[in-house]
């Protein structure tokens, strides 16, 4: 499957475990990097998320799937493409693939709500992400 989205993640020292690759938790932060950059590039709320927002809308994670093929090292150039392949009322899935130069390093998923900060509480997907996404992703 192809990903029209890509972003590049800088593979830190800190990142490297004992055995000189890149940590199995990292990967989590990874696709936190993406998904940050493709809802500030896709639907252009990452900064709002970031900040709190001024419509008190945010997203979290309900769950997070990580399948590992091969280790990343720190001379390694690490691209994530991400995806949403579809939306649902309230939440919807961001699919992953981290990729270096020898091939896939690792796929996964999360499951992002869509939350209210102020009532805390889930939310219907705001219109203007749900359209943009949509179009992006030919929903």
């Amino acid at each position: 499957m192809s990903f029209e989205y890509t972003t590049e993640v800088e593979v830190r020292y800190t990142d490297i475990d004992t055995y000189g690759h890149v940590n199995n938790a990292t990967y989590a932060t990874y696709f936190e990097e993406a998904r940050i950059d493709y809802l500030d590039d896709v639907v252009d709320c990452g900064e709002a998320l970031l900040s709190g927002g001024e419509s008190g809308t945010g997203i979290v994670i309900a769950n997070l799937e990580v399948d590992f093929v091969q280790p990343v090292h720190i001379t390694d150039t690490v691209t994530v493409g991400v995806r949403v392949p579809r939306l649902g009322e309230k939440s919807f899935p961001f699919e992953y693939e981290v990729r270096t130069d020898d091939g896939v390093a690792a796929t996964g998923e999360t499951t992002v709500v869509t939350y209210d900060r102020d009532a805390e509480s889930s939310r219907p997907i705001p219109e203007d992400w749900r359209a943009r996404i949509a179009q992006f992703e030919g929903l």
